[in-house]
């Protein structure tokens, strides 16, 4: 049986579990006890290591033949060291894993002025948090044509499920952009994105960025208003940009000054991906059903 290594084994990648354990023996990066511990009762392997720690790093060598890399790098700086650390300790020569999946963001684009963006459009990241990815990115692929591995790099904008929902900016009455002002978004279920994981490691190509988002065209303004509809709430209060950013944090406003909306074409021919939730307010609506139904476990 073959060794899958997880590094980031959060919300995501614990979704894919149940087919990645079936499949492999999953191994997964573990930074403490707790941890290690929640990962052996998902029946994981953990591997202690801290990817800000290059030294404790050294068991990764040679012990998978494919990594799933889904930790976000730092939360300052331009460039990405967990992912510089992460490939100095898988090593090199005929032990390294031979196929690699990334997570990264669809942020890399930047702005694109609400037009279509397809893998091969440039990457034009404005904000630190982007810039940073495509530094990650820009390492991974040095490294896989470096070492002749199979890289496929997953570009995932707004991710939801029941836990990521943005209800209490709703509840707050946060505002968002009027008409005139407002940008598209993009959006993605968790599962389908954990979905979209265990296929890119059977059929990704090698190299290959993809687009992991639903086919929903929706302004963000709109994807609000649909939420609050969805949840019996108030609609959010439409304001100018510059009111907005006299109400909103510098964070929030990054999310309002970028526009497009992504080509999911390429991931449904080569990664044969079939939405579970093709359309992110169908999405948010079996959602609610299941807090409904189920309000003690409502994601499960």
């Amino acid at each position: 049986m073959k060794n899958v290594l997880i590094v980031g084994c959060g919300d995501v990648a614990q979704r894919a579990l149940p087919w990645l354990t079936r499949r492999f023996r999953v191994l997964a990066l573990a930074r403490g006890p707790e941890s290690a511990a929640a990962l052996r009762a998902r029946g994981v392997t953990p591997v202690p290591g801290d990817l800000d720690s290059l030294r404790s790093l050294r068991r990764l060598a040679g012990i998978a033949d494919v990594v799933l890399h889904s930790a976000p790098p730092p939360d300052q700086g331009y460039d990405d060291p967990r992912t510089r650390n992460l490939l100095a300790a898988l090593g090199g020569g005929e032990s390294l894993a031979r196929r690699l999946v990334y997570i990264s963001t669809s942020g890399v684009y930047g702005d694109c002025g609400g037009g279509r963006v397809s893998e091969a459009s440039p990457l034009r990241a404005a904000t630190a948090r982007a810039r940073r990815r495509v530094a990650a990115e820009r390492r991974l692929r040095s490294f896989a044509v470096r070492n002749g591995l199979q890289l496929a790099i997953l570009r995932a904008p707004g991710i939801y499920a029941a836990e990521r929902l943005s209800l209490e900016r709703l509840k707050r009455g946060d505002p968002v952009l009027q008409q005139t002002d407002d940008v598209y978004t993009n959006h993605i279920h968790a599962d389908d994105l954990a979905h979209a994981l265990t296929r890119a490691i059977v059929r990704g190509q090698g190299g290959r960025a993809y687009n992991i988002n639903d086919d929903a065209v929706l302004k963000m303004g709109d994807y609000y208003d649909g939420m609050a509809d969805v949840f019996g709430l108030a609609r959010p209060p439409r304001m100018s940009r510059e009111e907005c950013a006299q109400r909103l944090s510098p964070m929030m406003m990054t999310f309002m000054s970028e526009s497009r909306r992504l080509d999911n074409a390429r991931m449904k021919k080569e990664l044969r991906l079939r939405l579970q939730w093709p359309q992110v307010l169908v999405g948010l609506q079996a959602i609610r059903d299941q807090r409904i139904s189920n309000p003690h476990n409502p994601d499960r």
